[in-house]
Formats: C-alpha cells, structure tokens, sequence
C-alpha cells in the first residue's frame, strides 16, 4: 500500500451521497462560549415543541422519526452533502466501504417470486461450485424461498465464515434440481471489478467506486495488464461517486512522482485545512493514460482526474464532471447512526474549486443541471466570459468552478429506443441468455476469447427470442405489455444480438466478461483510442522531468 504525506492524521471522506461518504470520529468538540447562550436557548425551544406536540397531539406519535426529521431539515439549511445516515443504512454503508462480507457470494435479484443469480462473485464459494447466472434458489436448507424478500435472502444466505447452507437451485431448460452444501466465506466487495486488455498493447481499468482498498485492488489490476503486455492505459471513472479521500490520494500517487501537490483542502476548523502530497514510494511505469469521466464521475473521481490533468500526467476525456467539491468528516453517534459533516472544500492542485453552485437544491443532482454548468465550461473554453481559468503545470488552460472539464470532450450519442429500454427494464435479455446457453451446453471451459471475436446470434435465436418476449408479455399487466411494430423489431435487431451475446458472457463466464461484451463498441472508449498520441506526449515530458528532476 503506498503511503500518502500529509499535515495532519485526520481522514477525510468525499462522495456525491451518503451512500459512499466515510470519514473519522472525531471527539471533544465544544461549542464556542460566546455562542452557548443562543444555542441553549433554541434548543430549549425545540425540548418545548416536542414535548408539547408529545403530549397533545391528536393522536399518539413515536417521537424518533420527529427528532430524525427536524435533524434532516437542519442540515438541509447547510449543504447538499451534509447528511444524516440512520443506523441501518450506515452499516450498509460501512460493509460496502470496508470491501468484504461473508456468505456465499452471488449478486441477485428477486424475479417472479425466486431468487435469481445475476452472477456469482469471481473466486467465491458459488463460483467454485459452478452456480451460475440465470439459476434460480427454489430453496434454502430445504424451505421453500417463493416469495422471500431480499433483506430475508441476506439473513438467510450470510452468515459465519465456515458456516453451511444448502441451497436447491433450478436452472433454465434444465428438468433436475440442483443440490448444493455451500460453506460461506468471506465475498469481497470490489471497488475495481473490470479489468482486461482492449488490444495488444491497451489496457482498461474500471474503478466504480473508491473504498478501503482501492488503491491495492488498482495497483494489482494494473500489474496484472503489465504481465499481458500493457503499454498504455484507460482508466475509467465514469459513474464512480466517490469515497474515501485517503484512497484518492494514493491512487493519484501511483501516477505522479514525488513532491506534487494531489489535492488541497481548506476549512474553519484547524485541521481540515491540509496539503497532501505524493510520494516517494513505488510507481506505475510512466505509460499513456487516458482517465474518461461523465457527469456521474463525482468527489474522489475528480480529485484523481483534476490531480493527472493539472500535472499534465495524462489526458482526460468524456463530459465535465459532476462537480462535487465539499469534504466530508464522519460523526458517529451513540445509536449507531452517524452524522456526515461538511468541514471544508477541496482544490485542485492548480487551484481549481470543484464544487458547483448548489444554490437550486432542488435540482442540484439531476442531469440537466449538471449539462447546464457544463455548458457554461464549454462558454469559458471558448474564450468568451465564464467560469475562472487555472494553468496546468505545461501551462494549458484549465477551467474551475465547476467540476473537472475534460481535455477532449466526447459523450454517447447513441439512445436506447422505447423497445429497447423496455426489454432491458424487464430484464428479458439476461432472463433468456441462461436458456439459450444452457441448451447449446456452455460452460466455463469454453474458450471467452473465441466467444467474443467469433460467436454469434442467428436469425433461428432471433426468432426463438421473439417469441419468448411475446410469451413473457402475455402475463404482464397491460400497462407493462411490450408492443411493437414489425419495423420496429428489425430497427433493433443489432442491439438485442448484442445484448444476448453479453448476457450469455455473465451466464457462462460471468459478470467480467459481461462487461467486456459491452463495452466492445463503447463510443467513449473508441474515441479515447484516437487520442493515445497526445497521452504518450504527456507520459514522455513528464518522464523527462523526472529525469532533469533526478
């Protein structure tokens, strides 16, 4: 793990939602004398109105989601990201951050009733068993699981390392049942789930969010590509929320060399103001690198992507950021709950201040406030009044206020049709793979290479297809029905034989080589092919200042 230089020891944690905002406890904070008075008396205020409203109103209430309340409306008087978390959802939050819990490892979801295997967990105790995607648990030690929940399917399916279930599964155009001891076991929880190589000489990394163990899961993934013959890199952040600042940090030192500031954060309290800095400690080779981002690349994301794009360390390219540049410290308080605290902003290191304005709460997440503070980046790139401008250490033009502007902008332009969105809502493609894959006898012994360059949907599946949607949607509610015209079918026949083909990859291979299916005509990724030239210029001056460093 490398070791990140910093002022103080206090971490900090950064993400667009609660659901990724981790931090530390901090202890013996006090109210400043000169402000005692005021703030007793409002609280004495509120112990009135809530005792009053306790004793008469109307009908009995349970004065916990009231005081939860009344927390919640103060903190919306503060800032977008200042949250409240109740105990439930923190230790939710904490599990997933952490990166590991025990049980048998499947991701899943609930369809007609039955747990169904999306895909087992790579190296977990189902994946060594051969459970797959597309298998139904019809039972669990035995018990019927029709109609279970999916909070009763984690009471049921976690459980001690060591500790056994026997789970009775059903698999798609297959008659005999499945029976199957599992013995749980501690199931990561990956932070950097995709990795492989795109070509010969490219690798592709995707980080989806930034946890405990980020950086150590990045700095295996990438030596695993370098065995492959990697020689230049994209590194993917789009859609990645955030998470632990720490983990940004060391991610952004794996890149840079010594010395360089990774980010900067100011605040009122005395030690939420800090320089960190990269290090000394072991580094990637100096190859091109490519970081794409979107609109949902938020916090941790943009720390990493503003700290290569300032130091000119590699080319940044998609749509500006989400633009979230507010820092986070955990409370944990005594219930369990924790309270997730705005303390400071964060800056690039050319100076730049992520955060955008949030001065309409209530849109301030959608998309079309995000586009619309692009557009104003877009304003100042082209020269004319706009948002500030900061200089890279070549001295390219960078712009702030928010979000991080890519280098070469680019964004899908493709649109899922109305039928398309609606057989993926269904989830009808990723329920007919595991039929059509377990009837033509896949199995993990397959050759996955083979499969991708090679394999492919024939009109005879097409049909078989058809007619499975047309069956599935006899027994939808009307307004779920799936409707269309023969052209309409035709227009999307390319998409649905892609489709199938990635959901026959989880099925067999599982949810890797899924993604790789995927993104095999990813706009975004095509589009940062073009630009390794540029990329290789800037690993190439900044080897050489190493050297003149040195």
């Amino acid at each position: 793990m490398i070791r990140v230089k910093k002022t103080t020891v206090a971490t900090l944690a950064l993400a667009i939602g609660a659901g990724t905002l981790i931090g530390v406890l901090l202890t013996g904070d006090r109210v400043p004398a000169q402000t005692e008075k005021g703030l007793y008396s409002q609280l004495n205020l509120f112990s009135r109105v809530l005792d009053l409203i306790e004793k008469n109103y109307v009908e009995e209430i349970d004065p916990e989601p009231l005081i939860e309340g009344a927390i919640t409306g103060m903190l919306a008087k503060l800032d977008p990201h200042s949250t409240y978390v109740d105990s439930e959802r923190f230790a939710k939050m904490n599990e997933r951050n952490q990166g590991e819990y025990h049980g048998i490892g499947v991701s899943f979801e609930i369809r007609d009733g039955y747990i169904t295997v999306i895909s087992p967990i790579e190296g977990s105790p189902s994946d060594a068993l051969g459970i797959r995607g597309g298998d139904r648990i019809v039972k669990i030690d035995d018990v019927s699981a029709k109609g279970i929940s999916s909070e009763e399917v984690f009471d049921k399916l976690r459980g001690p390392k060591g500790s056994k279930v026997h789970v009775t599964i059903q698999r798609p155009g297959i008659d005999d049942l499945f029976e199957y001891d599992i013995i749980r076991d501690k199931i990561p929880i990956y932070s950097v789930p995709y990795h492989f190589m795109l070509d010969e000489t490219t690798g592709y990394v995707r980080a989806i969010r930034f946890s405990a163990t980020t950086a150590q899961e990045l700095g295996e993934a990438i030596q695993d590509l370098l065995g492959k013959g990697m020689q230049r890199l994209v590194f993917d952040l789009r859609g990645n929320a955030g998470g632990y600042l720490n983990q940004a940090i060391e991610v952004s030192d794996m890149f840079l060399p010594g010395g360089k500031t990774v980010v900067y954060t100011k605040g009122r309290i005395p030690d939420s103001s800090q320089y960190y800095y990269s290090t000394d400690n072991d580094k990637m080779p100096n190859f091109p690198v490519i970081v794409l981002v979107d609109h949902g690349s938020a916090s941790a994301s943009e720390i990493v992507a503003g700290a290569i794009q300032d130091h000119d360390r590699g080319l940044i390219l998609g749509v500006t950021t989400f633009g979230k540049g507010l820092v986070q410290r955990q409370y944990t308080l005594k219930d369990g709950s924790a309270l997730l605290l705005t303390v400071a902003r964060y800056y690039t290191p050319s100076g730049r201040l992520i955060q955008r304005d949030y001065s309409d709460r209530e849109n301030y997440v959608s998309e079309e406030a995000i586009e619309e503070a692009e557009a104003e980046t877009e304003k100042a790139a082209g020269g004319t009044e706009g948002l500030p401008q900061f200089k890279t250490d070549s001295g390219r033009t960078v712009f702030g206020g928010g979000g991080v502007t890519p280098d070469v902008r680019t964004e899908y332009t493709r649109k899922l049709t109305e039928l398309q969105t609606r057989l993926e809502r269904e989830q009808l493609f990723s329920e007919f793979a595991p039929r059509l894959a377990n009837s033509r006898g896949m199995t993990k012994n397959d050759d996955f290479e083979q499969f991708i360059k090679t394999w492919q949907i024939d009109e005879a599946t097409l049909g078989q297809f058809k007619g499975f949607v047309d069956e599935k949607s006899k027994s939808f509610p009307e307004d779920r029905k799936i409707t269309y015209t023969v052209d309409e079918w035709k227009t999307d026949l390319i998409y649905a034989r892609q489709a199938l083909k990635r959901e026959v990859a989880r099925t067999v291979w599982g949810d890797m080589s899924r993604y790789q299916v995927a993104i095999s005509d990813d706009e975004m990724i095509a589009e940062a092919m073009r630009h390794f030239d540029q990329a290789a210029l800037m690993a190439r001056n900044m080897e050489g200042a190493a050297v003149e460093q040195r």
